[in-house]
């Protein structure tokens, strides 16, 4: 069971809202998830990230893989993921 870090969708029509979830990489998008591990509202101004470094960090640890979006949503945050990767 290969582990994705990926973005789930919330909210309502035309108001999204996402949680940064660690889900199988096989399930659908909104489907069932692992661990929530933050947060994304792309409709404030500025957009509001919340992330859990320390699960984060855990999963990849553990092998999981990154998505594009959420790839750039910890690079924007500041939050290093290569580090992480080697140990």
């Amino acid at each position: 069971m290969p582990v994705r870090i990926r973005l789930t969708r919330k909210g309502a029509k035309k108001r999204p809202f996402y949680r940064i979830v660690a889900t199988d990489s096989e399930a659908p998008r909104d489907g069932r998830f692992l661990e929530v591990l933050g947060y994304y509202d792309p409709l404030r101004d500025p957009a509001q990230v919340h992330i859990d470094e320390a699960r984060i960090h855990k999963w990849i640890r553990r092998g999981a893989q990154l998505s594009e979006t959420v790839r750039s949503l910890l690079r924007k945050k500041g939050v290093s993921t290569v580090s992480s990767q080697t140990n």
